[in-house]
């Protein structure tokens, strides 16, 4: 008994000094404090980087275009006089060339009338003729053969028209197209103020973008210019092409300076009255310090600012952005030719986050 009361108080005593301890290392003890802990546990982001350089490009503007027939290049048809739809010989996208026939209407209600008004003519010429022979034997009065002259004038201007209204009862292609719009339906009834069918030549048309008067400023004829679907235009170009004209004057309506382009290469057919985004190539190439638009991340002010890569660590930096390509960007201050940036990922880290370059 007297042994075992002698040791209980060196076991006490080791008890504390264990616990004492091990509270001193959890309280920031032995020189580790709580910054290694988070260092510890801080990720490391796989992001993609490139090296802003110094380059020359050209800077862009972009604009909403609508796509528009040229002269010659387009044309609606409809039915000369009232008539039912006798036959439809093409269907939506079909190619067709000046003089096929399109649609033919009947052609028996356009002929009587182009017969009738030629007897109308006939008998309004007997009348003059008969009118001018009694004139001259004093039977009528000049008048009489003035009013013969202007019934013989009018009887021929409604045969001219009810011949042509007739030669017009089958609608034919008055250029070398394809067919855009087709409304026209067998055994209907169509009417002189309804398009029956619409033919467009697809190498005659143009893309009519509104630009601001700062931006038309730097646009001329012959500008580059590369055209994407408005709804998608991150997407893969649909067109290219070039400036014809740019507008000499403001729209009063819009406000907007026109600019005409003449689309060239075309992934696809390009559709009349279509809605396409522009991106034009402005004047005065710049040179200066360039990075991939990728590594932009866009603040709340609406100012820009970069993930720049040093050490393995990222830290956010402003910068300011000048004129601006489909593809770089200019940076007129916060970082130098060289510097190492982030661009796949740079929506996904924070400041001073550490990274590693995918290789």
């Amino acid at each position: 008994m007297t042994l075992a009361i002698r040791f209980r108080p060196l076991a006490v005593a080791a008890v504390l000094t264990l616990v004492l301890t091990s509270a001193c290392k959890r309280s920031g003890g032995g020189g580790e404090g709580e910054g290694g802990d988070e260092a510890a546990v801080m990720p490391t982001v796989a992001v993609g980087t490139a090296t802003a350089q110094l380059q020359s490009f050209m800077p862009t503007v972009r604009a909403i275009g609508v796509v528009s027939p040229t002269p010659g290049g387009y044309a609606e048809l409809s039915a000369p006089a009232p008539a039912r739809v006798s036959r439809v010989f093409v269907v939506v996208g079909q190619p067709v060339h000046a003089g096929d026939e399109l649609v033919a209407l009947d052609a028996a209600p356009l002929e009587a009338a182009a017969s009738g008004a030629t007897a109308s003519l006939d008998a309004a010429q007997r009348a003059y003729d008969r009118a001018v022979e009694l004139s001259r034997e004093g039977i009528v009065a000049r008048k009489a053969v003035d009013q013969a002259a202007a019934d013989l004038a009018q009887a021929k201007s409604a045969a001219v028209a009810a011949r042509h209204t007739y030669a017009l009862s089958t609608l034919r292609s008055p250029i070398d197209g394809v067919v855009t719009r087709l409304a026209a339906v067998t055994g209907a009834t169509a009417d002189p103020s309804q398009v029956l069918v619409a033919v467009a030549d697809p190498t005659a048309i143009a893309v009519v973008a509104q630009l601001s008067p700062d931006d038309a400023r730097d646009v001329h004829p012959g500008s580059a210019v590369t055209l994407y679907e408005k709804d998608n235009p991150a997407a893969d170009p649909i067109a290219t092409g070039t400036v014809s004209t740019v507008g000499a004057a403001i729209d009063t309506a819009t406000r907007a300076v026109p600019v005409r382009v003449r689309p060239g290469h075309t992934a696809r057919p390009l559709r009349i009255g279509e809605t396409v985004t522009a991106r034009i190539t402005t004047s005065g190439a710049a040179r200066g310090v360039s990075i991939p638009s990728d590594a932009l991340v866009p603040d709340s002010a609406g100012s820009f600012h970069v993930f720049v890569v040093k050490g393995g660590v990222a830290r956010a930096t402003p910068v300011e952005v000048g004129a601006r390509s489909d593809s770089t960007a200019e940076i007129t201050r916060g970082i130098a030719a060289g510097a190492i940036v982030v661009t796949s990922g740079a929506y996904g880290i924070e400041d001073s986050a550490k990274v590693v370059v995918r290789r």
